[in-house]
């Protein structure tokens, strides 16, 4: 009865989030065809559409929840045995538990008070269109608790996170009874108080447990968002502040581009694109001397445009690259595992890159100059690589194949509808005929007909296991933003990127001492925070320091990007390191030795685009 009653809730929640994530996808999808057709729009789509990502991200979370498929550091977590196993697991689940239910609670604080209850979200009250919130923490805080694999005794400690996480939150609790009853005793409003006198004597404390439990797993939604709220709850500040910062982000004008490039991208991968994609770049590119290695940074670079750094391009791609370099190509193990594993974000720096596209939310730039100024520096990324296969190709006597025009012909029309992809993005976006979410709702659909309809690499009904695959990627990366939001609030709050502009125009005259400065300190935060959270919450940091030294906004964006990408061949914790190893079969330890010649040639690249600005400035210039 138990077993059924679960399986029904889980279907109900996947059901709500596949219609949930195709609301996402037809809505902009229509306004795009009423405007252009009937010169008018779709009803309220400036309210539904925000409020769609809304509840796609806090069912995603929900999903990644349940498959625990957070992001975390995890520096120590993998190689352990029992015991020490459990008490780790017991230690995450505790710290998991109680932040999420610390948010939940003052979440529905937020619902309550943020919110006026005649205020409408196209035909929803907008209390319904925002208590998504409150329940994805919720949902999340008991998922802590009883994931499937933990044993009762993880669990029972776990569950002991409720309390810690209730305390968290006694002034939104004060809050919520006040809005219930306004009568209640004065006794609550004393309990608030002394919460608030008591949090600075316990805040700094509490950093430190969670940044101990961010080194030993916890996920990184978790660790930001926790950090938030003890930091605000030391400074005597609103709680209900850190979920309103998180919802006004996600509701946000170009925040939707990220899950649709993102979904869109997914179901390529998911289909036989990356097979058609290969034979395309085989047949065009396969004579010239390392052609194939030209083929395997290609196709990483078109996948890597949609779906961010999210290393889906080396677990989705990676056995059918490695198999064209090492059996069909004449590259040896060690070589493939290292141009693959540096290939896994090389496309970073193109449109429509999810990146590129926060980045521009993020620091309030064009995300078109954004666009154009990545042209030239991912370009450089793309030939650096290649050029290393056709060195490794040439010292080792690997064999290119003869081109043919037939087959090349050939190719060319099979992967026609891959290729037409970022050409409909270009002209739709650049065209000014597409918003940059309407054109990742266009990208969807186009790619859905294509790998359904015309290709036929799988069934319509197939779609909701592509969605359920999907919604964990999605999920991990819009609640570490909404999380990390909050922190970054705090960090303005703090006038710390001003302290921090004073103290660098005091000690740093020179420009080119703080772009090595920079360089370095985006490294280490490449290699420790996932990009979309370094975005959130360095990039404030940064941006007033850019101006202090005269460093074009565009061309701060692009060493930003450029030093986060290589972040995640950093040894020892950069994420496409753990990818590779898990993809590939091979110890961390080996990956890294595979690495090595690559990661210096793109340190060198990445120094290049950072003191030659015409790279990222010039077509900018050129087409102004």
């Amino acid at each position: 009865m138990k077993n059924k009653f679960v399986n029904f809730y889980h279907l109900g929640e996947n059901t709500i989030a596949s219609i949930a994530l195709f609301a996402l996808v037809l809505i902009p999808s229509m306004e795009v065809f009423i405007r252009l057709f009937f010169k008018t729009g779709f009803p309220d789509s400036g309210a539904l559409i925000p409020h769609a990502v809304l509840w796609v991200t806090f069912l995603a979370g929900m999903l990644t929840s349940r498959s625990r498929e957070h992001l975390s550091l995890t520096i120590i977590h993998g190689n352990l045995k029992e015991p020490w196993k459990s008490v780790i697991d017991a230690a995450n689940s505790f710290l998991g538990t109680m932040i999420a239910t610390a948010f939940a609670i003052s979440s529905l604080s937020m619902v309550l008070f943020a919110f006026d209850p005649v205020q409408m979200v196209g035909p929803f009250p907008i209390r319904l269109a925002t208590i998504i919130v409150p329940i994805g923490y919720a949902v999340m805080a008991v998922r802590f608790i009883f994931w499937k694999d933990e044993s009762l005794k993880v669990r029972l400690i776990a569950s002991l996170g409720l309390i810690p996480g209730v305390l968290l939150a006694l002034p939104p609790i004060v809050n919520v009874l006040s809005y219930i009853n306004p009568d209640i005793p004065f006794f609550w409003y004393d309990l608030s108080d002394s919460f608030y006198a008591v949090m600075p004597y316990l805040d700094f404390p509490l950093v430190l447990i969670l940044i101990a439990g961010g080194l030993i797993g916890t996920p990184i939604f978790i660790l930001l968002g926790g950090i938030a709220y003890i930091l605000f709850a030391g400074n005597w500040g609103s709680l209900e502040v850190l979920p309103l910062e998180a919802y006004d982000l996600l509701t946000g004008k170009s925040i939707p581009a990220i899950p649709l490039f993102t979904f869109a991208g997914f179901i390529l991968s998911e289909s036989n694109s990356g097979k058609r994609l290969v034979g395309l770049f085989k047949a065009w590119f396969g004579w010239l001397p390392g052609g194939m290695a030209v083929v395997a940074v290609l196709v990483c670079a078109f996948f890597t445009t949609f779906t961010g750094a999210s290393g889906v391009t080396i677990l989705a791609l990676g056995g059918l690259l490695a198999y064209v370099l090492t059996d069909s190509g004449g590259y040896s193990k060690k070589f493939t595992t290292g141009l693959l594993t540096s290939s896994g974000s090389i496309g970073l720096l193109f449109p429509p890159s999810l990146p590129i596209i926060l980045y521009g939310v993020m620091a309030q730039i064009s995300i078109k100059d954004m666009f154009v100024g990545g042209l030239i520096p991912g370009a450089i990324m793309v030939l650096a690589l290649s050029l290393m296969g056709v060195r490794q190709a040439m010292t080792n006597g690997v064999k290119s194949i003869p081109f043919n025009l037939k087959d090349a012909l050939s190719s060319l029309k099979e992967a026609s509808g891959e290729i037409l992809l970022p050409v409909i993005i270009l002209l739709g976006y650049f065209g000014g005929i597409t918003t940059i979410e309407e054109t990742g709702a266009i990208a969807v659909l186009y790619s859905v007909v294509l790998v359904v309809f015309i290709k036929r690499d799988m069934k319509f009904k197939e779609m909701g296991a592509v969605i359920l695959k999907v919604m964990p990627i999605i999920g991990g990366v819009l609640v570490i933003l909404a999380m990390a939001k909050g922190l970054s609030y705090f960090i303005v709050d703090a006038e710390i990127p001003m302290r921090l502009s004073a103290l660098m125009e005091a000690h740093i005259s020179s420009k080119y001492v703080f772009l090595i400065l920079l360089n370095i300190l985006l490294l280490l935060t490449g290699c420790l925070m996932d990009i979309f959270s370094a975005i959130i919450v360095v990039g404030p940091l940064i941006l007033p320091l850019g101006e202090l030294y005269g460093i074009h906004p565009v061309h701060l964006g692009i060493i930003f990007l450029a030093n986060l990408e290589l972040g995640y061949l950093t040894p020892p914790v950069g994420l496409n390191l753990f990818l590779a190893s898990y993809r590939f079969e091979m110890p961390l330890t080996k990956v890294y030795k595979t690495i090595i010649p690559f990661f210096l040639l793109l340190v060198l690249m990445v120094l290049l685009i950072t003191y030659v600005p015409w790279f990222s400035t010039g077509l900018l210039s050129i087409i102004n």
